[in-house]
């Protein structure tokens, strides 16, 4: 199920969640974009530079997503009213989940969970039933980029999976 990090590994059906995404409350979790390949990244802070940069470029990707119908959920155990402040700040638009309460809950059910009390630099892409297709664990203060997860969505689409 898990390599010797604990990160949650390919062909696991990824836990079920839903976590705060506005401050009115408002839940959203990957089950909500079944039928659709569904990208997790976990991240430390929000407002730490090796994540804002992650979550701009993410945003700025937001084309090449909507090119394979990907839904980006970006996940940290900050409290949805730094999400609110970071998102307006460096203008990502996608949600930003509050892993908050119990803290860091759904990052450690995908073994994306620090000992020291924040999420872990990692990412996984969900198949369009809710299967982990494809996950890693970056270094804490190396932006992993892009390039993982368009190689993954690549492979979901050669297997038909999803329509590019």
């Amino acid at each position: 199920m898990s390599e010797p990090n604990g990160l949650i590994q390919p062909g696991n059906p990824a836990p079920g969640f839903t976590l705060a995404a506005t401050p009115d409350g408002h839940q959203i979790g990957p089950e909500q974009f079944r039928g659709r390949p569904v990208v997790l990244a976990f991240y430390p802070a929000d407002w730490s530079p090796v994540c804002g940069d992650q979550m701009a470029l993410y945003q700025a990707a937001a084309p090449v997503f909507d090119q394979y119908q990907a839904a980006v959920l970006g996940i940290s155990v900050d409290n949805i009213w730094s999400h609110r402040a970071f998102a307006q700040a460096r203008g990502i638009e996608f949600p930003l989940l509050a892993d908050f309460e119990p803290k860091g809950e759904v990052a450690r059910r995908y073994g994306a969970y620090a000992p020291w009390g924040e999420a872990q630099r990692a990412l996984m892409v969900l198949d369009q039933n809710g299967t982990v297709a494809w996950s890693y664990l970056s270094p804490p203060d190396v932006n992993p980029g892009a390039d993982g997860i368009f190689d993954a969505l690549d492979r979901l689409a050669q297997q038909g999976v999803m329509a590019r």
